[in-house]
């Protein structure tokens, strides 16, 4: 049996971790034979719930979980992180500005990459989920000067898979016959859901998404605003933002880490845009399509780029230029 695996959990209280917690620590990301030890943080008024969710855990009997340590300090959080998931972050209150809402995040963002830098593994494997996930994701990998840029990504999985599961429900076929996918860009609503390179395996043959769905107007329409504005539809709903299925995409993705993917399919991850194939500026975590292997990620080159796909890629890379350089204005460096 492979060693202990020292695994945390930011925002550990919060509906999204309470959705992700069982999935990990039953063996559903990183095997079924990997001993895990849990580390879940968040601020000190949330250590009641924490306490809770211990408990739980607890019970749930789990053969792999080892420990499950609640804590609301950095240094005994990020102590030899093998991965990370950051869910916590400021939330956008109404009345706030996107920019206040950057501020705020870059200082949580900051201290925790400082704290990654300082006390995790230099091997380990961060994941970004708390909202701006791109920006935010940038300032821990610059707060970690120690660690790669390569071992950060940040979340586009859920619009990826929501962007599938689209395609399928037209089709009336299964998600999983929905490949290649590709989501370009910030996880925002200036996200661009791309299917140019999608196959669509339809009774045992694979074709293209235009081919499969035989609605044009519809692929260059609804289904891209109806992916762009998903988040949003959700809330209105449910009067909460996702949670299920934001737990589902990061399992998706952190699990696509560790195993790596199929040859030939690709998936959708915020990356460090640095040295890219398809002209986005650097210094950017932007949403390539990825392959993965040993761990390692790389973006898939070679993708034609038709001029309807060039505007909304430069579109939301304009966007995140904009979002870095406020981010990056408040770092005080």
């Amino acid at each position: 049996m492979p060693g202990l695996f020292i695994f945390l959990v930011t925002g550990a209280a919060g509906q999204i971790a309470y959705s992700l917690l069982y999935s990990i620590a039953k063996g559903d990301v990183f095997g079924k034979d990997q001993p895990l030890v849990l580390l879940l943080l968040d601020i000190t008024p949330m250590l009641p719930v924490l306490e809770g969710v211990v408990m739980e855990l607890q019970d749930c009997a789990l053969p792999l979980l080892r420990e499950v340590i609640p804590t609301d300090k950095v240094d005994v959080a990020f102590k030899d992180l093998d991965a990370a998931i950051l869910v916590g972050s400021m939330p956008r209150r109404e009345g706030m500005e996107r920019k206040d809402l950057l501020k705020a995040n870059v200082a949580i963002f900051k201290s925790q990459g400082e704290a990654l830098d300082k006390y995790a593994k230099k091997t380990v494997k961060v994941l970004v989920v708390g909202n701006p996930a791109n920006t935010n994701c940038l300032i821990a990998a610059k707060s970690a000067p120690s660690i790669p840029k390569e071992n950060f990504s940040c979340l586009t999985r859920l619009d990826h898979n929501r962007a599938c599961f689209q395609v399928a429900l037209r089709c009336g076929i299964s998600a999983n016959s929905v490949k290649n996918m590709i989501i370009w860009g910030n996880h925002s609503s200036t996200q661009y859901p791309d299917i140019h390179h999608c196959k669509v395996n339809v009774q045992g043959k694979d074709v293209t998404a235009f081919d499969a769905v035989k609605d044009d107007a519809w692929l260059k329409g609804e289904f891209i605003s109806t992916v762009q504005q998903r988040g949003a539809a959700v809330i209105k709903a449910r009067k909460l933002s996702s949670a299920m299925s934001a737990a589902k995409a990061i399992c998706d993705h952190m699990r696509d880490i560790w195993t790596g993917t199929t040859e030939g399919e690709f998936f959708s991850m915020g990356v460090y845009s640095t040295g890219n194939p398809y002209g986005v500026p650097e210094d950017l975590i932007y949403s390539f399509p990825v392959s993965i292997k040993d761990k390692t990620w790389k973006i898939v080159d070679g993708l034609a780029i038709n001029d309807f796909s060039r505007a909304k890629m430069d579109a939301t890379a304009a966007e995140l230029v904009e979002e870095r350089d406020t981010a990056v204005s408040f770092l005080g460096v």
